[in-house]
């Protein structure tokens, strides 16, 4: 989602939710006045279950500091569309919102109430709260995706629908049970909304839901998403694309078929173009190289190389002019990068050829790490990244040994 995990929200009508919220006050309210002559326990059963903790006099000081001059409450009691994350918080926006005069008049009335009357009040309580259960995650997600499938749903709507899915996906069980609800296709159709809030969300629902999860990914896979998430990663929105490179990660993660299904859509040709045409986008060029090292390191723990990540010689050097970015977090990336690809890497002459200028950019960086490391606050990570730079640094040039060793060999064979 994405931020933390956000809680449950009560979505209720904001009457309906102040019903309830009064209904709760009424009965505190009750429990003080029946105080004053009844045993609780013997009349309640439970002393505690449903009482505030509060006495008539600490509410109507509440309501009186909250409630003057106020219209609608506060952010706390989730003004918005009568959202509210607590029966607690409906209960402090009912109080806010109260005139405190009337307050005090329920108050006096229920000093009069008998003991039978007062018990007649709770059970009318409790087959309201009854009535109120709250519902569960797979019945949110279920009026979600009807608001998706749903064409006349406003764009906002839709977006709000969307929104809700990305908090609730995160998880696993949730995410499971998206397709079960029926919540994929219309998600993946929605990658195809012609607008791009849209567009961008409906990918970062599918990367949340999918992230770490084999069997949603296999059967968004199977959906065919994976072709359309490509094409997103050329969009000229960063944030889409963004969007777009975060639900390709989590498909393919772990998942030799995704990586397959990658290759097959052309992905890395995706990836070349942004690093080419997004210069200037930093966040983009993070993901691309990130993305590229996680792709080497699972086929060399596989063992099944993907030719394409190496076929291409303006791909490799894009990786290798990284290093001399400005950015020093970019620049440690595009060393996993570089050195995750450097071990894919045959003893072919022409394959190292594709590094040429590794060499310079590492000697650069040298200079530059040597500079960040009199800064006592950047000194360790400095450090840090000085030591991945000499490991790819040895790893070249154990490669260039080889293959200048080879070469040699080849001629004496001659």
């Amino acid at each position: 989602m994405a931020g933390a995990k956000q809680p449950r929200r009560y979505r209720l009508p904001a009457i309906l939710a102040a019903a309830v919220a009064a209904a709760l006050l009424l009965f505190s309210q009750a429990v003080v006045a029946l105080e004053k002559g009844t045993n609780r326990s013997s009349l309640l059963g439970q002393p505690r279950q449903w009482s505030t903790g509060t006495d008539e006099a600490e509410i109507l000081a509440e309501a009186e500091a909250r409630g003057r001059g106020r219209v609608g409450g506060d952010s706390a009691a989730g003004e918005q569309g009568g959202e509210f994350e607590s029966l607690d918080s409906m209960l402090q926006w009912a109080i806010g919102n109260s005139d405190p005069d009337k307050l005090r008049e329920k108050a006096a009335e229920l000093e009069t109430l008998s003991a039978d009357e007062l018990l007649k009040r709770q059970m009318e309580i409790k087959e309201l709260m009854e009535k109120l259960k709250m519902p569960s995650d797979a019945e949110f997600m279920k009026t979600a995706i009807a608001d998706l499938n749903n064409s006349s749903v406003s764009l906002e709507e839709r977006q709000r629908a969307l929104q809700e899915l990305l908090v609730l996906v995160e998880p696993i069980d949730n995410a499971n049970d998206l397709e079960k609800l029926g919540g994929l296709i219309p998600l993946i159709q929605e990658l195809n909304n012609a607008d791009e809030g849209i567009r961008t969300t409906s990918a970062w629902v599918l990367g949340k839901a999918s992230q770490n999860n084999v069997l949603v990914q296999n059967q968004i896979l199977g959906y065919g998403a994976l072709k359309r998430l490509v094409n997103m990663g050329y969009s000229s929105s960063a944030a889409e694309a963004a969007k777009a490179l975060y639900a390709i990660s989590s498909l393919i993660r772990d998942n030799e078929h995704g990586q397959e299904l990658f290759l097959s859509e052309n992905g890395y040709a995706m990836l070349q173009h942004i690093l080419s045409t997004d210069g200037n986008n930093v966040r983009l060029q993070k993901k691309v190289v990130s993305l590229l090292a996680y792709v080497a390191d699972f086929q060399l723990s596989t063992g099944k190389s993907q030719a394409s990540l190496l076929s291409n010689h303006l791909f490799i050097k894009s990786v290798v002019d990284m290093i001399s970015a400005p950015d020093i977090d970019l620049q440690e990336k595009a060393l996993l990068a570089a050195k995750s690809l450097l071990q894919l890497t045959s003893d072919d002459a022409v394959d190292l050829q594709k590094f040429s200028g590794l060499d310079d950019s590492l000697y650069a960086l040298r200079v530059q790490l040597d500079e960040l490391t009199s800064h006592e606050e950047r000194r360790e990570y400095a450090l840090e990244v000085e030591i991945l730079r000499r490991e790819v640094q040895i790893l070249f040039q154990q490669k260039f040994n080889q293959v200048r060793a080879l070469q040699h060999d080849m001629k004496n064979d001659k």
